[in-house]
């Protein structure tokens, strides 16, 4: 059973449990975190019972809970795995991620399973096959543009299997899951959560001439994602559950992303309240915020929203793989010591502790820390919006600055400090009604899920001095829930007579209902039930695999062989492909975006026809990649092979890992496949 078809998921990233409660707090119906291992983020680690204590906190608004465990696993990690995967079942988790098809095959707790982007889902055979193999969620590929989200859900139930996709955060230039870069020059592999990150260096781009085409630049490296003005359009192309990215991210950007897309949820949801298709979110509860939410506020490479709406020629950050941060004004002065600006927007401040940035002449992003900052403006001689600042570094050191250069503010610290207070207020909404017993009353909570309690207690049937009065002053102790979870959307009191009651008796009645029902709610919270497989099982839709399928475990290897695949070749991680081979794929095309795309000179008088799509080469100091392209699927390839050196090492810790039985697959068919 997957996610309902009007149900609407907001997933939020955690770093740690501390963290995750506040992406509840801020709106989440689902929170994602790593476990103490196979988490695909080498440091963003936890323990099993610190997901316990997040689970009980999510489980109060209905929120669930999502543990990581993503990477490509060897042999001997299966079972470390399958222990893990208990532990984290029996600690109350709702879901696990996974890339690892090994896992399929083992002893695994009846815990519901969802496909993570390491699994490179671009197309609707594969979304299929994933769904009918028990996978009750799956995100999809960045990259695919809304028609491709539509293909994918047409092929899919709805009732087994739901679209999860990537709404924020920083983008893997890769496609998810096919990214060799780091695991050939530095021996740690993204598949298992150690990515070097080898996508944000400044590069020399050379063609096949030698000539330079592009000089120092991050031209690997991409904007962040930012799908805010597209939720009602991937509404409609069938996904259902919003992922952020940023299990590495603090606690002010969870709070603050999570809170800007609940808002926006919420305002789709009430849109939509009245239509032949009303959606609903799928956890409990209203959040209100102490601020209003601002995604220009966290660390951000720039927006774009990459290729939903078709390819874009303004999707790289190549300039810098920083924060630019916001413009905010102009260097009017530069001193000794200190460097005053004038501010676009008078009405803003600079504070002690903000963060500056501007551009130098190679376009770099230079930081500009402030130390102190003083107002040089008196309000009545019409210089308001001067300042003077102190930077944390010496001025002489900050290259190019100079009169004139408009600088940005990439940190406020008053934003910070808001984040670092309580910034939101969760509660379910409640239904009071107090009624007179024989003995003395009873109130009754129900709330917006249905579940309801009474507490009753005794006391005699006083008349109050002031019955109206009386009445509304009881009402209104009623409606004080406190530090609990609820809220009271309406409070009735029926009365013969409007009896006297004192505070003293209404509050540890309204405190004992209000229990009760939280109790009522985690008896009737009901856990996610694992998907089931189709029997007989399906083909996988290839016979082959090369090492792009990321096979690392003899368990991966006999359940693609169960289903169908003839030839299996080992994940790259196995070090046995030695020679040049696609380091990276990705939808993102150098080409294009320097505009040497044969498709773009296409009808150009006097470029039509001299524009070919010839291989480029990446340099970065000792490090050099091929660039080629393959046209016809819009696609670029990094190539590249393995360093002796990483091989040698690689090959060590296989053997040890192994103990001397290094992994060995068919990369050919047998003869026998060919009659011989």
């Amino acid at each position: 059973m997957s996610l309902p078809d009007f149900q609407l998921e907001l997933l939020a990233p955690a770093r740690d449990a501390q963290i995750g409660m506040e992406a509840v707090n801020h709106g989440a119906d689902a929170v994602y975190i790593g476990g103490p291992g196979f988490g695909a983020r080498s440091s963003a680690d936890n323990s099993v019972q610190d997901i316990a204590k997040l689970v009980q906190h999510a489980h109060r608004f209905n929120s669930r809970i999502f543990v990581t465990l993503n990477t490509i696993l060897r042999d001997d990690e299966l079972e470390p795995a399958r222990k893990l995967a208990w532990q984290l079942y029996d600690a109350g988790v709702d879901a696990l991620i996974i890339q690892d098809m090994g896992l399929l095959a083992i002893d695994m707790p009846p815990i519901q399973l969802h496909a993570s982007t390491q699994t490179d889902i671009r197309t609707p055979q594969k979304a299929r096959f994933l769904q009918d193999v028990g996978l009750s969620q799956i995100v999809l590929a960045r990259e695919l543009t809304l028609e491709q989200i539509v293909a994918i859900r047409s092929e899919l139930d709805p009732e087994r299997c739901t679209l999860e996709f990537f709404v924020h955060g920083a983008l893997c230039v890769a496609y998810s899951g096919q990214c060799y870069i780091s695991a050939a020059h530095t021996g740690r592999s993204a598949n298992r959560g150690e990515c070097s990150q080898a996508c944000r260096l400044p590069y020399q781009v050379v063609d096949s001439a030698g000539r330079f085409v592009a000089h120092d630049k991050h031209v690997l490296s991409m904007k962040d994602n930012n799908q805010s003005a597209n939720l009602a359009a991937l509404v409609d192309a069938g996904v259902r559950s919003f992922k952020i990215e940023g299990r590495y991210k603090d606690m002010g950007y969870v709070k603050n992303i999570t809170a800007h897309y609940r808002k926006l949820l919420d305002e789709l949801i009430e849109a939509r309240l009245h239509s032949d298709a009303p959606l609903t979110s799928s956890s409990s509860g209203t959040t209100t915020f102490s601020f209003t939410p601002d995604p220009d506020q966290n660390f951000n490479r720039e927006f774009t929203d990459y290729f939903v709406q078709g390819r874009k020629d303004d999707i790289g950050a190549f300039d810098s793989p920083k924060n630019p941060g916001q413009p905010i004004g102009y260097v009017t002065r530069v001193n000794a010591d200190s460097v005053e600006l004038e501010l676009s927007d008078r009405s803003k401040t600079l504070s002690n502790g903000d963060g500056l940035c501007y551009y130098d002449l190679q376009k770099e992003l230079v930081g500009m820390a402030i130390n102190r900052a003083e107002s040089l403006s008196t309000g009545k001689s019409g210089n308001k919006g001067l300042w003077r600042v102190f930077p944390k570094d010496a001025v002489s050191g900050l290259k190019d600055l100079r009169k004139g250069v408009e600088v940005n503010r990439n940190r406020d610290v008053n934003w910070t400090r808001v984040m670092e207070k309580k910034s939101s207020d969760r509660r379910i909404g409640v239904w009071a009604q107090l009624v007179e017993t024989p003995s003395g009353m009873a109130l009754t909570v129900t709330d917006e899920d249905g579940f309801s309690a009474t507490a009753s207690t005794s006391l005699p049937h006083e008349l109050a001095k002031d019955g109206v009065a009386g009445l509304e002053s009881l009402k209104g102790h009623i409606g004080k829930m406190g530090n609990t979870i609820f809220g009271a959307l309406d409070v009735q009191i029926d009365f013969q007579q409007p009896w006297f009651v004192p505070a003293s008796v209404i509050n540890p009645l309204r405190r004992e209902a209000l229990e009760s029902l939280e109790r009522s709610r985690a008896r009737g919270f009901d856990r996610l039930p694992r998907g089931v497989a189709v029997e007989p099982p399906v083909p996988y839709p290839d016979d082959t695999l090369t090492y792009l399928a990321n096979v690392f475990n003899q368990a991966a290897h006999g359940f693609y062989a169960k289903h169908g695949v003839k030839v299996i070749a080992p994940a790259y991680e196995a070090v046995q492909e030695l020679g040049e081979v696609s380091l990276m794929i990705t939808k993102h095309c150098v080409r294009f975006s320097l505009s040497l795309c044969p498709k773009q000179a296409k009808g150009v008088t006097g470029v039509q026809g001299q524009v070919k799509a010839e291989p480029l080469q990446l340099i970065n100091g000792k490090e050099k990649l091929t660039l080629r392209f393959d046209c016809k699927p819009c696609e670029m390839h990094v190539v590249g092979k393995m360093k002796t050196s990483v091989a040698n090492q690689s090959r060590k810790e296989l053997l040890n890992a192994a103990q001397g039985a290094p992994l060995q697959f068919h990369k050919k068919r047998p003869q026998q496949e060919f009659g011989h």
